[in-house]
């Protein structure tokens, strides 16, 4: 009797695994793999603008990358596709465009274009817009590939070379957003754009709430501190499903050649410590994002990022797929 029960409990423990890890592979994909999810959010980069290995940096974190660059080191972006309406979104035109829009594309379960139906823009930092320029003439060329921009954005692109030319070449289409007004992509996706406090030289900062049929998710790629803006980050993470949120430095230990008031982004700690009495179920929702290159939890196997795991949080990795 004792031994039957062992051998319940043992099958009931195994089958218990199987599905855990079959819910894993369900939201950790590969390029080679399309989308089992009618509509799917997938990571497309994770890294800071500037990429990693950094221009110029001599530190132990980019030593080996410069005789052996990692390819799944890339600019922060995610990629929306819509199964039902074969349709497929980017959000931020970075350095590593090239490679996120073939692996948008080979995501799909659907013949996609090879460019996006829409670009979705948070600001003008250097990381987040400038590949705009291969949708120029020197590039593919594009036709009025439609770009979601808030008005100061807009008003950039459109009065400094050479993202002027693209409008005026008709290579892309910008279609102004306001503040929290819904932009309705298909009968599947709805994109909500909310203003967050940042360094706003040349046009201001958005995140975005991306609202599939099934799950929402919130991704705030840039922000100064979490104490500077008019939200509560943590009812924010209360309204989603998943939150990509900044995690571009770990704390200041990382930066010792600059001033940190100049780069105030919430250090990986302080957000832990906020989101500290949330319950499991929030944090796991918590997905850090927006690495600089001396972020050692940028390296799933560190100590830091296993101490972000350790507290219940969790990583974005490029290429994971999650169901909308």
């Amino acid at each position: 009797m004792t031994k039957n029960i062992l051998r319940i409990v043992l099958m009931l423990f195994l089958l218990s695994a199987c599905k855990q890890k079959e819910k894993q592979t369900n939201v950790i994909s590969n390029t080679t793999i399309k989308t089992k999810y009618k509509t799917s959010l997938i990571v497309l980069g994770t890294v800071q603008d500037a990429g990693s290995p950094h221009l110029a940096c001599k530190k132990d974190c980019c030593k080996s990358l410069f005789e052996h660059p990692d390819k799944n080191k890339k600019v922060v972006s995610l990629g929306i596709l819509d199964s039902e309406n074969k349709t497929t979104y980017l959000f931020e035109a970075t350095p590593d465009i090239t490679t996120q829009l073939k692996t948008l594309k080979n995501s799909t379960n659907f013949n996609a274009s090879e460019t996006p139906n829409s670009i979705f823009l948070t600001h003008a930092h250097i990381g987040h817009y400038t590949r705009l320029m291969y949708l120029g003439k020197e590039a593919i060329n594009a036709k009025r590939t439609p770009v979601y921009a808030m008005p100061k954005m807009k008003l950039f692109l459109e009065n400094n070379g050479p993202w002027s030319q693209l409008v005026t070449n008709n290579n892309i289409e910008i279609k102004e957003i306001q503040l929290l007004v819904p932009v309705q992509l298909t009968s599947n996706l709805k994109i909500v754009p909310f203003t967050v406090p940042h360094r706003d030289e040349l046009s201001e900062t958005v995140g975005y709430t991306i609202i599939g049929p099934n799950k929402k998710a919130l991704f705030i790629p840039d922000i100064d501190k979490w104490e500077k803006w008019d939200q509560d980050i943590k009812a924010q993470i209360a309204m989603v499903d998943y939150a990509f949120i900044d995690a571009t430095f770990f704390d200041s230990e990382e930066i010792n050649n600059r001033d940190i008031l100049e780069i105030p982004h919430p250090f990986v700690i302080e957000s832990m410590q906020l989101f500290s009495k949330l319950s499991s179920k929030e944090k796991s929702k918590i997905n850090s994002i927006h690495f600089n290159h001396t972020n050692p939890a940028l390296n799933v196997d560190s100590p830091k990022a296993k101490l972000i795991l350790e507290n219940g949080f969790h990583i974005a990795q490029i290429n994971d797929i999650y169901g909308l």
